[in-house]
């Protein structure tokens, strides 16, 4: 299935539709461009999303863990270490891709050889045995 865009429309009374509009034109977007972004924030943080207007933005960044949306820091060995497990296993799937190519070439080359007769090891081994007698010592 593809991913086809679908419609929403809800209502909303006077004095909010003047205020979206503002704020369209204040950003030079389209009304439904506001919506959409509004929609795409709130997918992107699973519904956890508030709107303020933007001076309350800067004075509730600061009210430390309660800004919205909550903000974590991460130490740098955390994301060194995060890095080079990416690359570690990156290279394990380029090694993974060689060696399933060289299992695919091994088994071509045992396909185009059935025709011809395979003699086990084994078997040399038990007619040697059986037609010279061996002595230890």
């Amino acid at each position: 299935m593809g991913n086809k865009n679908k419609t929403i429309s809800f209502r909303v009374n006077e004095d909010a539709f003047e205020t979206l509009r503002e704020i369209a034109e204040e950003r030079d977007i389209s009304l439904s461009a506001v919506f959409r972004d509004y929609v795409d924030m709130l997918v992107a943080h699973d519904g956890q999303v508030r709107v303020v207007p933007e001076h309350e933005v800067d004075e509730s960044s600061s009210s430390g863990p309660e800004s919205f949306p909550p903000k974590v820091e991460v130490p740098k060995s955390f994301i060194r270490e995060h890095e080079r497990l990416e690359l570690e296993a990156e290279h394990l799937r380029e090694q993974l891709d060689e060696y399933k190519r060289y299992v695919t070439k091994l088994s071509q080359r045992l396909e185009e050889q059935e025709d011809e007769e395979v003699i086990m090891l084994e078997d040399l081994d038990e007619e040697e045995a059986e037609d010279q007698p061996f002595r230890l010592g």
